[in-house]
């Protein structure tokens, strides 16, 4: 089932069979029980949109969950890609009900403390990965990279040292498998 999800992608050979590989890691004893983080602007829209669906769809379709802030723009986007192939979207609220929570996730997560749940997003996640920017987006990277996460940005105009800017959305999912497949060769 997951290899079906993939393939109805229509990604490059070499990006299907890599998360595929990602697929039979994520089925394994010794999967990925943490998320990767989607972040980025609430209010976009377009390619951002687009490119921020598109990508976590392909790593829900391969067995791994997404974590945003669970609002609009690029988080609902991402939620929205995850839950369209069954993944799970995990959406951390800045407010304390859930009343403001995108339409598309699987778990809502009010918390009560405003933008601090940044730093939520940044800490729980494996990889942080940013599809266009704003101040909010700028925080979670920063944390991420503080706290020695691999940041990859796709539609960022402010470059932060050590986060890896992609030119789209393809060389996006690389990066990103590349980096999940290498922390599971290491554990």
């Amino acid at each position: 089932m997951p290899q079906d999800r993939i393939d109805a992608l229509g990604l490059p050979p070499g990006l299907t069979e890599a998360l595929r590989r990602l697929a039979l890691h994520q089925a394994s004893p010794a999967r990925h029980r943490r998320p990767v983080g989607v972040i980025g602007p609430g209010d976009a829209d377009g390619q951002v949109y687009a490119d921020a669906r598109l990508i976590a769809r392909a790593l829900a379709a391969a067995g791994m969950a997404i974590v945003c802030g669970g609002r609009g723009g690029v988080m609902a986007a991402a939620s929205q890609g995850a839950t369209e192939v069954g993944g799970v979207a995990i959406g951390i609220l800045p407010e304390e009900d859930e009343r403001h929570a995108n339409p598309y996730l699987s778990v809502a997560l009010p918390t009560g403390i405003g933008e601090m749940r940044n730093a939520l997003i940044a800490r729980s996640a494996l990889c942080l990965v940013a599809v266009g920017y704003n101040m909010g987006t700028l925080s979670e990277m920063a944390l991420g990279l503080k706290w020695e996460r691999p940041v990859f940005v796709l539609h960022g105009e402010l470059s932060l040292p050590g986060a890896v800017e992609v030119a789209d959305v393809h060389q996006m999912l690389g990066c990103i498998v590349d980096c999940l497949l290498g922390d599971a060769a290491s554990a």
